[in-house]
């Protein structure tokens, strides 16, 4: 078992830093009702964000269901494991069932489709605690954000990762001076698994550690395509520039693109001509690459398309924001609206039984028609979001608008329904409460004495039932029990 799995804290006493985001989820998960706000964790990795859920669910003696990155995270997926949970109780005789779920700012592609809208279903039905876990708050839809409290997780000061190092060392007897722990813990940059990682690394094969053998525990520290860019605009050398685009993990076409978004940044008519003309160069190596399958041809590529741009800006800098290429915005959105297309048809066709292909060529215009007329109605019965009500009828105005009072009209469904459920508890617990006395006995009307059973003669005995009578009522109450089968 690796260090960082081996030493992560089991409880929220041995958890380092953040001790204000941890005040608070205590105080959520010891106070946590049903009317409670799930939470948002939010920060850099590393900072205990997942350890944290794990160890108040210890402390609480909570369960802990979770759904991550690594997982399909479908509309179905997440309402069948996160959405079941959530509504029912523990059966390991654990107190209460937390649902986590990890990388939540990361819910993209198609194994991810519609798993966005399952979980605000998760969020409005849940009778359990919901936990979800980001590295960056915005990247979560601002409908998930609005119904959580967020809880922020800092980076970890070094002189905090220190006194962990130095308690892993003891225990696994090694020698390791002061020095050592401070470097691990300033190049760990805040991220307490990577100094655990990296702790681990430089002592393979090793019963001490001092300062000179950290060389091979330093955190990759692999130049971005933030950085090349910069580097291209600005006066950085040739041997430098060729460097930091090894380093890049991206491929000669996808740097292209991100030079060809931030050309822009260049001033002179002249150079920006010049600039183009050395991506056009370049793109012709990275078709011939393609074409014939001879990778080394990409060297040429990124040689070009480096060198002939930054001679090109003459060392102009940068002087706005590093533009994201063009074409990935345009992409992005057409795999939105086709991903939307897709989840209104799907809703519809299968709500009417037929197929989504006979759907979209013969009845699209008539739904829609009928869509423009009743928009209320379609989005509840077809459980539409704003979005796809917005293909049928054209209008997103008014779709928000259709589909925020449909939110608001379920708000308070739920408030009147978790109102009467708790009045009806109420009503419950007095009844229970209330033990019967020989005085509530004695208050009991003496009309209520006199009430005779209703074959009860008024001596005491009881009519005897004549026996064409009595058969006429068994044949009765065997066909009454015969119908009742059917």
């Amino acid at each position: 078992m690796d260090w960082a799995s081996k030493y992560r804290p089991k409880h929220v006493n041995e958890l380092v830093g953040n001790s204000t985001a941890l005040r608070q989820m205590v105080d959520w998960g010891r106070n946590w009702t049903r009317g409670s706000r799930p939470l948002i964790l939010h920060g850099k990795p590393g900072t205990g964000k997942t350890s944290s859920v794990y160890a108040l669910a210890a402390d609480l003696n909570w369960e802990v269901i979770e759904l991550n990155a690594s997982d399909q995270r479908t509309r179905d997926i997440i309402l069948r494991i996160a959405g079941t949970g959530s509504q029912t109780g523990s059966l390991s005789g654990a107190g209460r069932k937390v649902i986590l779920l990890d990388e939540a700012d990361n819910l993209h592609g198609t194994a991810d489709r519609g798993g966005a809208r399952a979980i605000l279903e998760v969020l409005r039905t849940a009778r359990q605690p919901v936990i979800l876990i980001a590295n960056d708050l915005y990247q979560i839809p601002a409908e998930i954000r609005s119904r959580c409290d967020p809880v922020q997780f800092r980076a970890l000061p070094a002189r905090s990762i220190v006194p962990r190092l130095r308690f892993i060392c003891s225990s696994e007897h090694l020698s390791c001076d002061d020095a050592a722990l401070e470097a691990i813990a300033l190049a760990a940059e805040g991220d307490m698994r990577s100094a655990v990682t990296m702790l681990e690394a430089a002592a393979i094969g090793r019963q001490a550690l001092v300062w000179t053998d950290l060389s091979s525990s330093k955190k990759d520290k692999r130049s971005t395509v933030f950085d090349l860019v910069a580097a291209i605009f600005g006066k950085t050398g040739g041997e430098d520039l060729m460097k930091i685009s090894y380093e890049v993990d991206e491929t000669p076409d996808t740097l292209a693109q991100w030079i060809e978004a931030n050309i822009g940044q260049i001033s002179e008519g002249d150079r920006v001509s010049r600039a183009y003309q050395y991506l056009a160069r370049s793109d012709e190596y990275i078709g011939l690459t393609y074409r014939h399958q001879y990778y080394t041809l990409w060297r040429y590529a990124t040689l070009l398309m480096v060198l002939g741009v930054s001679e090109a800006a003459g060392g102009s800098g940068i002087r706005a924001r590093i533009k994201a290429p063009e074409r990935w915005k345009k992409m992005g959105s057409y795999r939105k609206q086709k991903a939307i297309r897709t989840g209104m048809l799907e809703k519809v066709s299968s709500s009417l039984h037929m197929s989504q292909h006979s759907l979209r060529d013969r009845y699209l215009p008539a739904i829609s028609a009928l869509a423009d007329r009743y928009p209320a109605e379609f989005a509840r019965e077809f459980s539409l979001d704003a979005d796809e009500l917005n293909l049928l009828i054209h209008d997103k105005t008014r779709s928000e608008k259709v589909v925020k009072a449909l939110s608001e009209e379920e708000k308070r469904k739920e408030k009147e329904r978790e109102a009467a459920e708790r009045t009806e508890h109420k009503k419950t617990s007095v009844i229970r409460k209330r033990p019967a006395t020989p005085d509530s006995i004695a208050h009991i009307p003496d009309s209520i004495a006199h009430i005779k059973e209703p074959d009860e003669k008024p001596g005491g005995g009881h009519e005897q039932t004549p026996p064409d009578q009595a058969a006429e009522a068994k044949e009765k109450k065997s066909q009454k029990t015969l119908f009742d089968g059917f």
